[in-house]
């Protein structure tokens, strides 16, 4: 007997759910192939609060965010959403909800999760710190909901994300300090030095650390950086690549590492959330990806 029409197979091959926030930047086509619930961060415009990618679209945020008056502001969802989710997701058969979230150094999004688990008494709900934003954060939710729909158990889940946490990373060349000086993530006296010398900040994100590989003169040197540090990583497991409005630039770094892009595989190319993008601002390119070692 087949699936009824317009029904993803999922709800008929797992009782394990996954839940993640919209940090993840998993596209949406891949959220219904995979049966994965994304639950909205907040973003703060002055004394607005919009739910993310569901009241305000990433193009007019990154249009308007040079010219907001204050800087945007982040806010986990209610602990009642994250409860409300999983009860929601009990009744359509979950026995089980791995909530996977980005990295609790960065966010109180995983508390608020954990909140949220306490209240909801239908289903038990394994929670786990990703150690990781973005598609970082995505390929591993993507990871977890592959290892659900083949029957894996909770534990055997836990257990495959703790060792890709590992291998999970994320690079990045921001276009401009000023929105990381904005956010209060950089001091007053390394701005002015980077805005003196046109810096470009190459970023690395692993196992809940943010680093700088470097203080580039221009993103041309910057972006060539990055991709000999990616190409250092290979070989990958699987790869994401990202921008904040800068989508022919995220196809030039695809493009530059397309001989390391595991066969048959179709990377998604997304352009960053603005609970991220706030602090990063427009013109950022970057890559995550998981090595196979």
């Amino acid at each position: 007997m087949g699936h009824p029409a317009g029904c993803p197979t999922w709800g008929y091959t797992m009782s394990i759910r996954i839940v993640t926030d919209s940090t993840c930047d998993i596209p949406a086509d891949l959220q219904e192939r995979y049966g994965i619930l994304v639950l909205p961060a907040y973003i703060n415009i002055g004394d607005q609060s919009y739910l993310d990618g569901v009241e305000l679209s990433r193009q007019t945020f990154y249009t308007n965010l040079p010219d907001y008056p204050r800087t945007p502001t982040t806010a986990a969802p209610a602990t009642g959403t994250f409860a409300a989710a999983y009860e929601k997701l009990a009744g359509e058969g979950a026995t089980e909800i791995l909530s996977i979230h980005v990295a609790a150094s960065l966010s109180g999004i995983l508390n608020a999760a954990r909140l949220g688990a306490e209240a909801a008494d239908a289903v038990p709900v394994t929670l786990f710190d990703s150690r990781q934003l973005s598609m970082g954060l995505g390929l591993l939710a993507l990871t977890a909901a592959r290892a659900a729909q083949a029957g894996h158990s909770m534990g055997a889940i836990v257990a495959l994300l703790e060792e890709r946490v590992q291998r999970t990373h994320v690079l990045a060349v921001l276009d401009t300090l000023e929105f990381l000086r904005r956010s209060g993530r950089v001091s007053w006296t390394e701005f002015s030095l980077g805005t003196l010398l046109k810096i470009k900040p190459l970023v690395h994100v692993h196992d809940s650390e943010v680093k700088s590989l470097g203080r580039i003169r221009t993103q041309k040197r910057a972006v060539e950086e990055m991709l000999q540090f990616a190409r250092s990583l290979a070989p990958l497991e699987q790869v994401a690549f990202l921008h904040t409005q800068n989508p022919a630039g995220a196809a030039a770094i695809q493009e530059a590492l397309q001989a390391f892009i595991p066969a048959g595989q179709q990377p998604p190319v997304v352009e960053v959330t603005p609970a991220i993008g706030a602090h990063i601002g427009p013109g950022a390119v970057g890559l995550a990806c998981i090595t196979t070692t």
